[in-house]
């Protein structure tokens, strides 16, 4: 297992966080012998491909501008129009391949960690000037790795080039007795189907790569428990300020609530451990609202503020309860309880009305009509 300075284990796997600050610095998995078996596989089957275009390109190249008239002999401005004309045929010609080229060399490079464009890896460091870490990336676990992939690399293209060699040896021999051109095109095709195969041995090294890249780079972003743990606060924040940052936003939601019990119109009690605030404005509301509610402790709260501004206090135990457990805070109640809180709601504005000199006092109602589905007894 890989350990840090401080000789602590790593054995966490990295997190998001830590594989996207990775990527920041420029830190992703790349492999080059991907990239090297991408450009010279795909490098040598464009010019194999593209053989016909570039032999009938430079024959009408040499036609056209080393098969000189006499007169162009004696202007230096038409010798140097020809190198020049000769050059922009030879690009244009070269354009496809160069495109060919170049959308390869990225695709192969962002295959392996996707593409990523790091300032912070771009910036100099001085550091890598540093002879002794020098020494160390190069004779490190990476550089050994490196060194091995090197030698493998040397060994199995000097084996497959002499067995390439060795199995066509007749047909190279052969080429002394054929006509220059027939042995010109046969040489040539030789030529580049040896490049293909010999080329085809990195496929063998950018399979044994890849994975390593990959395992090198997650084992480098390992992590101690103790950074997962002080990555853990730095995120989210140390427990105990968070459990007082909600018990602040308890408190302020609480003061707000408190705050909305002097314009209820009733607050339903349990009578001690529930209590309910419900507010009802025929021309704003559909239904009524529930502006505060709590149990035990703020409960009594809601009893006293209520009693302190004179908002009417109706014990109903089945009702409060069907209301504090099926009901959100600002929310109009659900449709169930409309009957029963509008039976409510009448009584209290009869009330009201009767203690303003209106009318013969109510009679309190006997029960509210709850649904059993409401119910929490």
């Amino acid at each position: 297992m890989a350990e840090n300075q401080d000789g602590q284990e790593k054995s966490q796997e990295p997190t998001s966080k830590r594989l996207d600050d990775a990527r920041k610095k420029g830190q992703v998995p790349r492999s080059r012998e991907l990239n090297t078996m991408a450009l010279t596989m795909v490098g040598v089957a464009a010019m194999m491909l593209m053989a016909t275009r570039f032999s009938e390109g430079f024959e009408s190249q040499f036609r056209h501008n080393l098969m000189l008239r006499r007169e162009d002999l004696f202007d230096p401005n038409a010798l140097l129009a020809h190198l020049v004309a000769a050059i922009q045929d030879a690009m244009i010609m070269l354009m496809p391949f160069f495109g060919v080229m170049i959308v390869v060399a990225v695709a192969a490079s962002v295959a392996l960690g996707g593409f990523n464009l790091s300032a912070e890896a771009m910036q100099p460091k001085f550091s890598k000037l540093d002879p002794i870490k020098g020494m160390k990336r190069v004779f490190g676990a990476k550089g050994l790795m490196e060194l091995a992939k090197s030698l493998a690399k040397f060994l199995l293209v000097m084996l497959v080039t002499a067995s390439v060699l060795w199995s066509w040896q007749d047909d190279i021999i052969g080429l002394a007795g054929q006509d220059i051109g027939e042995a010109l095109v046969g040489g040539l095709r030789m030529v580049g189907w040896a490049a293909l195969l010999i080329s085809s041995t990195m496929i063998l090294m950018a399979v044994i790569d890849v994975p390593f890249q990959l395992w090198q780079h997650k084992k480098e972003l390992k992590m101690t428990q103790q950074e997962v743990r002080d990555e853990l606060k730095q995120t989210e924040g140390r427990p105990e300020v968070k459990g007082r940052i909600r018990q602040l936003q308890r408190e302020m939601a609480q003061r707000r609530m408190m705050q909305e019990v002097p314009k209820a119109d009733v607050i339903v009690t349990n009578p001690t451990h529930y209590a309910v605030a419900l507010r009802y404005d025929p021309d704003r509301m559909n239904a009524p609202v529930v502006i505060a509610k709590g149990k035990d402790l703020v409960a009594a709260n809601i009893r006293r503020v209520g009693n302190e501004h004179q908002v009417p206090l109706i014990e109903a135990p089945v009702l409060a309860r069907a209301v504090y457990f099926n009901s959100e805070l600002n929310q109009p109640i659900p449709a169930q309880l409309f009957l029963a809180v509008a039976q409510l709601l009448a009584y209290v504005f009869q009330l009201r009305a009767w203690q303003e000199g209106e009318g013969e006092q109510p009679p309190m109602p006997e029960e509210f009509p709850v649904p059993e589905e409401m119910r929490h007894d």
